[in-house]
């Protein structure tokens, strides 16, 4: 790996850390800021919401913004933004104002997380060391996720929630300072590339009012008509985006000519699966610890380390594991892996299980396996798109993501819901749908699904990812980026493995 390679996979891995890890250190502490702003208990959750809703809504924009712009300026506009808004956030003196910073630190991540994957695709053009700089970044995200919890718990004890914004102020300074000095800046290209401001417009209303909705579900209910006109009003927008892109559209915000590629389309397929039955993860383990086991918030942060190392060390492997199988076969295995531990977790958890057998050692298997997944489904889903197209790959995956994720948590928590109160119906005695064996049984039907949707991504990536060739040969010397695209396929990782190994 060159000094220049690694300078840019620093910088990447500090722009993925510090937005991952904004997703789980404020939720724990949302009390705190409640007695701290006068929140409703109504208006608490958007803390957390207007930063997922911006994030998810602009992931596809700040992708194209990069490709059109290009990664420098990008890459400063948006962790730029992004910590100015945390800094804001822990100086607010009112519930309307941190929500604002909120929206517009959501902005700044949404453009922000696509150009780091971006960097990597278009910086590392050898397919083993992209294959490896991606398993890197994937585990650097892993570790943001398990800090969170963490380091918010300790900040909000000891030194109080306006902590948890200013933590990764400094981080925010330098990372900055850094991509000044190490990116370069963009050629002045010869033709001036158009953004597609109506496209954008539709696909953020669309992916907002879906995304709006979904969360919005666990708490009015889907029939509700709030849920129903914003699901149907983004699915329509969403609709006509589509149309837009390919019809109208002079300068497409999603050219869809990459969507015919089909490691780029069967790994958004097997990302969206994979998502949905993932991203809850986190939630509801620490659900589970606090409310089956009464775990105090701190505590059962430190009780997800367990699950959160075992993902470090998934992610740290999966680029070894992907060079030498292939995406293809890498995602198969680590999908079955991830879904073999949820599973086992609907059949360990309980409320007379103990920590250990119900959460460390299946939630281990399953962090591992889920976490190393990414890695080789984020090399397919980003193979063959040509360098101008990377920050559209890019944006596309991560709206995959961050959408299923949201889906996911709103699905399995109104079906643990469900199952509690059913449970709680049949067994009139037992203490009502709040009761430890009734929550207990609500998260067992949660994991239920979770390992199914993932056991379905095994599925799918076996049946739709590109397969290696049969008697792969050692790759040519990695071409220029203009020459040879950005991506990395299954077969790349393949021939390249089979070179390091002759």
């Amino acid at each position: 790996m060159t000094g220049q390679e690694r300078r840019v996979l620093a910088l990447a891995c500090a722009g993925t850390f510090v937005v991952i890890m904004d997703a789980t250190i404020v939720s724990v502490a949302l009390p705190d800021i409640r007695s701290g702003l006068g929140f409703s208990a109504a208006l608490l959750p958007w803390v957390v919401n207007a930063f997922t809703l911006a994030f998810a809504g602009f992931l596809l924009l700040g992708g194209r913004l990069s490709d059109v712009f290009g990664q420098r300026r990008v890459f400063v506009a948006g962790m730029g933004l992004f910590t100015v808004a945390r800094l804001v956030c822990g100086f607010v003196g009112s519930p309307e104002l941190l929500l604002a910073a909120r929206a517009v630190q959501g902005f700044g991540g949404a453009l922000l997380v696509p150009v780091t994957l971006s960097l990597l695709i278009t910086t590392f053009t050898v397919p083993k060391r992209r294959t490896r700089a991606l398993g890197l970044w994937s585990a650097v995200g892993a570790a943001g996720a398990t800090a969170g919890p963490v380091i918010g718990g300790l900040l909000t004890q000891w030194a109080g929630w306006r902590w948890v914004f200013f933590i990764s102020v400094p981080i925010g300074v330098v990372t900055v300072a850094a991509a000044l000095s190490v990116l370069p800046p963009r050629e002045r290209p010869a033709v001036r590339a158009r953004l597609d401001l109506a496209g954008a417009g539709m696909s953020t209303a669309g992916l907002v009012g879906v995304v709006y909705a979904v969360m919005r579900s666990s708490a009015v209910g889907w029939t509700s008509p709030e849920v129903l006109g914003s699901l149907g009003g983004g699915l329509v927008l969403l609709a006509v985006f589509v149309v837009h892109q390919g019809r109208w559209a002079r300068a497409p915000l999603v050219a869809l000519s990459v969507l015919r590629l089909r490691t780029v389309s069967s790994g958004n397929v097997v990302m969206l699966l994979l998502g949905l039955g993932f991203f809850a993860s986190p939630v509801l383990l620490s659900l589970y610890l606090q409310d089956v086991h009464g775990y105090a918030p701190l505590r059962a942060g430190l009780g997800y380390l367990p699950v959160g190392l075992a993902m470090f060390v998934g992610a740290q492997v999966a680029g070894p594991l992907t060079v030498r199988l292939g995406a293809r076969r890498a995602a198969v295995l680590c999908c079955l892996v991830g879904a073999l531990g949820c599973f086992a977790m609907t059949a360990l958890i309980g409320a007379d299980s103990s920590y250990a057998v119900s959460v460390v050692v299946p939630g281990a298997v399953f962090g591992f396996g889920t976490a190393a997944a990414f890695t080789p489904i984020t090399v397919a889903a980003t193979g063959g798109v040509p360098p101008e197209q990377g920050g559209l790959a890019a944006g596309l995956l991560n709206t995959v993501r961050q959408t299923s994720g949201a889906i996911g948590l709103a699905v399995l928590t109104t079906l643990s819901a469900a199952a509690a109160r059913s449970w709680a119906e049949d067994h009139p005695h037992s203490g009502g749908s709040q009761a430890p064996h009734a929550l207990a049984h609500g998260y067992t039907v949660a994991f239920a699904v979770s390992s199914a949707w993932i056991a379905a991504a095994a599925l799918v990536a076996a049946l739709t990812m590109p397969r290696p060739p049969s008697g792969s040969t050692p790759a040519p010397p990695a071409a220029p980026p203009s020459s040879r695209g950005a991506g990395a396929t299954g077969q790349d990782t393949d021939a390249a493995a089979a070179a390091e190994r002759a």
